[in-house]
């Protein structure tokens, strides 16, 4: 066993890392973090679809599938997931194209045990045979479930207009027909997989938890010395992704949401070497940029384009696509070629002025400043990044090679930028108004491939520079150090500062995670925000409107680490403004200006309208689950509507009546804020006043919206069906307490929590009901609840009904069977979640903030109900569940959809329907807070 401690960590960073290599060459990553009470493990496997045989597509990810589903050591297949469940952590996988990632996170006190049942998945998986047949099944419904998600589509025809001598061309999701055959020899081909490429040196594992690293070292030692070493080597082919042939080509592609997009997509060689330098980095923070002058700026003047972004695409062993993607507005569709051309000369303008080193060296400062003040993360999340990174960083930058810029190396920048050419470029067009021939396979998505014409060549030839395209100006808002400063938190919790009729302003030192950062949160409430759909629809349209007019103004600040978001809610709308603390009032004074401004023109508000109401009536193409999950909100809470009816409203919406809207929003407005992190109680008092003043001279004092929730009481089971149009059917059902206290928010999430893995294993494993299967605790505006949700492509919604009446009725016997032990540990698992430590200053401020919103003015709402869950007996959960939920005939509202392959079976019908949601919600008896 070889061992380093060489990591460069980040001087904000309390954890403590170890790098060692086992005997059977496993490498292993060791996070000692005494904060934490959690602790997690991930292995990443240099293993994906790219690996999978030519006769059998989505091997890679079945085997993954498979591993969960017991080993010689623990058999039964849902002990694992049940285990990490009872012990209040969470788990999960995925495969990729050329790797697979398996990881979990769990309290402390149970992590020996979990990693004894986790690295069995390496060393002895038992690949029952009675149960590849319903995993493959699992595996079909998770296919089916992405049959219409026009990122599936969309990806499949890239695949296969790609060199299909290379890996990328492969179908790698895996279903039913490329799984299928008999049981017996699909095990057999399972375990061949298996054998040829699971070995523990293409394996990287990562534990992190507070344990010091040597008693960490001996975990790992323990428990995955044993996994076999083959000594494997990766060999995939020396082709390229693409041939000569499959450049120099349109990929027109037909999308079912409605969507105008057009991606200049540039073949490079990998790019894991350049990770010291960053060189598209950098190429990206010049050609992403939107201040006045931009590549985009310009492109939105013209009215082309609404967005851009500048660096994404597919990237591996061998390649990278380096695209530039621009977000079509309906004029920009018959723009292309001046898109194209304009692109290209902006990229001529990097390569000729934009290689100087201040400019490198702004990007640099930044990842500098970033990583020196680098919030810690969720352990289950750091585990997982870094068992990835460990297949990409040299052993001393597994931590920081993500933020390495190490100093502007113009030839490695110049030999990317010569490779961005019409001769090396593939167009990428998606948009419903394109002519098509194809279909692609598995998603029939219809596509056609063309080759640019000699005429299109001429005309993206770079002949001079335009005078409108520009690089950026210095950054004002970069600074090159920040220090948080040291002055102790007047209280435990926020407290008020700054109070008035009309506002209320609370604030909060922060003295533990030591970053010069901080997070303000400001509410507006109004009663003219959403009292009807054509108000809410208003409101929408007026915070999307102001996101677009501040783009150009802020962009500077948002490159140098002061972000910003709008967001409406259901009494009004929401700025959280977050950063580095020292310039955070120069843009919370610019935002307030420019939002007073409203100088909204006529075109940018017809395409911005025309965003809107696509992204509404787009909204029906979600899967139906996602649907069903809007209409719970939508059907249940007064001020919530369908995005289908506010968008009936704003097609009439003219550039008058929006301003009117503004006007009146601001007339009477209640304005409750938040700031917390590197802020002094009097820099937060001063801020009061300001805001103060400011609300004084547009507006008058208002008290709080109210928020109306739907009372189901005596109600019944209430049903509501929605027309959805695809081939899976759904569920949703929803429990309420009409109580919104400690005892019932503890009832509920305790039941849930009790429930989750065993209904998860029953009805997605064992009755192969679906892919999207699960419970949930959901409190809506302060009420607990609970929910029951299925997506399924092979029953429709009576039997899914029928499926959880089912499951409730006999989960009571499920509660009676567990030890005592079990029951304890089940309790101490969900306190372990509600209580877990802050991970940064983000995951701290939105907790406050949430409690503000509550009411919680003590700040001690979860200790209050962990006292709860304390004092639960079995009896007390059994007697809630039989009140609340064991008759049919309890109050509940199911929202529910036909899938197109179910309409032959016996409807889900009764005389509890809700058909018009109007008249419902109007009528129906409310709580209100």
């Amino acid at each position: 066993m070889s061992s380093s401690n060489s990591l460069i960590a980040s001087p904000n960073d309390h954890r403590r890392y170890l790098y060692l290599t086992l005997d059977n060459a496993l490498r292993v990553l060791l996070v000692e973090d005494k904060h934490s009470s959690e602790a997690a493990a991930s292995m990443a496997v240099n293993v994906g679809h790219f690996d999978d045989p030519a006769s059998r597509f989505g091997m890679a990810h079945f085997l993954e599938h498979m591993l969960f589903l017991g080993t010689e050591k623990f058999p039964d297949p849902g002990e694992y997931h049940a285990f990490i469940n009872q012990h209040g952590g969470s788990n999960n996988a995925w495969t990729g194209t050329e790797h697979t990632n398996f990881f979990f996170s769990i309290h402390a006190d149970a992590f020996e045990e979990s990693l004894d049942r986790f690295s069995q998945f390496f060393i002895a998986p038992s690949f029952n045979l009675e149960l590849v047949d319903r995993e493959r099944r699992a595996i079909e419904s998770e296919f089916s479930l992405k049959l219409k998600d026009d990122v599936r589509r969309i990806y499949q025809v890239h695949k296969e207009t790609v060199n299909p001598a290379h890996p990328f061309s492969k179908f790698s999701v895996g279903n039913l027909e490329t799984l299928g055959g008999e049981q017996a020899d699909l095990r057999e081909e399972l375990l061949a997989f298996y054998r040829e490429h699971y070995s523990a040196n293409l394996m990287t594992l990562c534990l992190v938890a507070p344990l010091s690293l040597e008693r960490q070292e001996s975990l790992a030692r323990q428990y995955f010395a044993s996994i076999s070493n083959h000594n494997l080597s990766k060999s995939y082919p020396d082709e390229p992704l693409y041939r000569k042939e499959q450049l120099c080509q349109w990929v027109q592609i037909v999308p079912l949401k409605e969507q105008k997009r057009l991606t200049m997509s540039f073949a490079l060689p990998g790019i894991d070497r350049y990770y010291r330098h960053k060189p598209l980095t950098y190429v990206s923070h010049l050609l992403g940029n939107e201040s006045p002058g931009s590549l985009l700026s310009y492109l939105k003047e013209q009215g082309w384009v609404n967005q851009l972004s500048a660096g994404g695409g597919i990237n591996g062993y061998n390649f990278k696509d380096y695209n530039i993607s621009f977000q079509l507005t309906d004029r920009g569709l018959q723009h292309l070629d001046d898109i194209i051309l304009a692109s290209f000369e902006y990229i001529s303008l990097v390569r000729e002025q934009g290689l100087e080193d201040w400019r490198y060296q702004e990007r640099s400062n930044l990842l500098a400043l970033a990583f020196r003040y680098q919030e810690q993360i969720k352990v289950l999340d750091l585990a997982s990044h870094l068992s990835i990174n460990m297949h990409h960083y040299h052993c001393e930058d597994l931590v920081f090679g993500d933020y390495r810029m190490d100093g502007l190396d113009k030839a490695e920048v110049l030999t990317l930028l010569d490779m961005m050419t019409a001769e090396n470029m593939r167009l990428q067009l998606v948009s419903q108004e394109v002519d098509t021939s194809n279909r692609a396979a598995w998603y029939h998505t219809p596509y056609e491939v063309k080759a640019f014409s000699a005429g299109e060549m001429a005309r993206w030839r770079v002949d001079g520079i335009r005078a409108e395209l520009k690089l950026p100006e210095p950054n004002p808002f970069i600074v090159s150090d920040s220090q948080a400063r040291p002055d102790k938190a007047g209280a435990p919790v926020p407290i008020t500062v700054a109070e008035a009729p009309g506002y209320r302003i609370w604030h909060k030192k922060d003295d533990e995670f030591n970053v010069p950062k901080g997070h303000l949160y400001l509410s507006l409430d109004s009663e003219q925000a959403s009292p009807t759909p054509r108000h809410a629809a208003l409101t929408r349209l007026y915070v999307e409107m102001l996101l677009d007019y501040l783009t150009e103004p802020t962009y500077q600040a948002e490159v140098a680490g002061l972000s910003y978001n709008i967001y409406p809610h259901q009494g009004g709308l929401t700025l959280h403004l977050t950063g580095f603390t020292g310039n955070q009032e120069t843009l919370l004074a610019l935002l307030i200006d420019k939002a007073r401004e409203r100088n909204f023109t006529q075109e940018r508000f017809n395409i911005i309208k025309r965003q809107l109401l696509r992204s509404w009536y787009n909204s029906a193409q979600a899967k139906p689950i996602s649907q069903l999950f809007t209409s719970l909100t939508v059907t249940l809470q007064r001020r919530s509507y369908e995005p289908r009816r506010m968008a009936e409203m704003l097609e009439d919406i003219t550039l008058e009546d929006l301003h009117e809207h503004v006007r009146s929003f601001y007339e009477r407005i209640y304005l409750e804020g938040l700031v917390y992190g590197d802020w002094l109680e009097e820099e937060a008092k001063a801020l009061g006043k300001r805001l103060s003043h400011l609300l004084s001279l547009v507006s008058s004092p208002s008290g709080e919206s109210a928020r109306e929730l739907i009372d189901l009481r005596g109600n019944g089971t209430l049903l509501r069906e929605l027309s959805i149009a695809h081939q899976d059917s759904a569920i949703l059902v929803y429990y309420q307490s009409p109580v919104a206290n400690p005892q019932k928010m503890a009832l509920f999430s305790l039941l849930n929590h009790a429930m989750s893995s065993t209904f998860f294993h029953e009805l997605r494993t064992k009755q192969q009901l679906g892919y999207m299967v699960g419970t949930g605790y959901l409190p809506l505006n302060r009420h607990p609840g609970m929910i029951f949700y299925i997506q399924s492509p092979t029953a429709g919604p009576l039997q899914l009904l029928e499926a959880i009446d089912e499951f409730i009725a006999d989960f009571s016997y499920a509660i009676m069977q567990i030890t005592k032990e079990q029951w304890e540990d089940t309790k101490s698992g969900l306190i372990n979640q509600i209580m877990e430590h802050d991970a940064n200053l983000k995951t701290r401020s939105q907790r406050y903030w949430s409690s503000i919103g509550n009411k919680d003015y003590g700040f001690n709402q979860r200790e209050l109900v962990v006292e709860e869950i304390e004092q639960l007996t079995r009896a007390d959960l059994i007697r809630f569940m039989m009140q609340k939920m064991r008759t049919k005939h309890c109050d509940r509202l199911v929202l529910f959809s036909c899938g197109e392959q179910h309409r032959h079976q016996q409807p889900l019908t009764s005389d509890k329907m809700i058909t018009d949601l109007r008249s419902f919600k109007l009528q129906a008896d409310k709580f209100s807070f």
